[in-house]
């Protein structure tokens, strides 16, 4: 399967647009890794939190441990103490990390959109007529082929003089249709294979 053209000019034209589309993804991937992490530093916040609910928690242990054991009211006052600490320090920590599991998510959902969106618009304008063109190129080496038998030549340099734009054919020769009466056939067939992308056999 051909890719490419065999003329310079040409092939040196679509490998430029080919990676100029791969460099355009490399750098949507850099800018959607950008915005994904410096979206992820704002669960930071919601992971402070969560150790503020966390020290809470703690104090409040702390102080139950403390008072644990006192006699008669020290069991009671405990209790007290590890509920107040379970009811604010635990609700503030679940808090905090919620909102450090939705700065996360939040993170990676734009940084699939920034990504996926301008690759998907940019791929949609690129490789349908890359396809087309390549399956241009195969039909016309396929169709095109063994162009140095004399019989085919003359129907090729028919092909030409009759079938590519006037301007495109005196590119190559001043007088095609005087070329093709006359048999000089050259011009007009390297007109036909390279308007196709193909370089005449050696």
């Amino acid at each position: 399967m051909r890719l490419y053209p065999d003329l310079g000019r040409q092939r040196v034209g679509l490998v430029a647009r080919d990676l100029a589309v791969v460099l355009a993804l490399v750098v949507f991937g850099k800018i959607a890794l950008e915005v994904h992490d410096a979206v992820d530093k704002l669960a930071v916040l919601g992971e402070g939190v969560e150790s503020a609910g966390g020290a809470v928690s703690s104090g409040f242990e702390a102080a139950a441990d403390a008072v644990d054991g006192t006699p008669v009211v020290g069991d009671d006052i405990a209790d007290g103490l590890r509920g107040a600490g379970e009811g604010s320090g635990g609700e503030v920590e679940d808090l905090g990390r919620g909102g450090a599991g939705a700065a996360h998510d939040l993170a990676n959902l734009l940084g699939i959109l920034f990504f996926a969106l301008p690759a998907s618009l940019l791929l949609l304008w690129a490789v349908p007529p890359r396809v087309r063109q390549i399956r241009r190129l195969n039909a016309a080496a396929r169709v095109l082929q063994d162009p140095t038998s004399p019989e085919r030549r003359e129907l090729l340099a028919a092909r030409a003089a009759f079938g590519l734009p006037y301007g495109t054919l005196l590119e190559y020769t001043k007088d095609p249709i005087g070329d093709l009466q006359a048999g000089r056939f050259d011009a007009l067939v390297r007109a036909e294979l390279e308007q196709a992308g193909l370089r005449l056999p050696r």
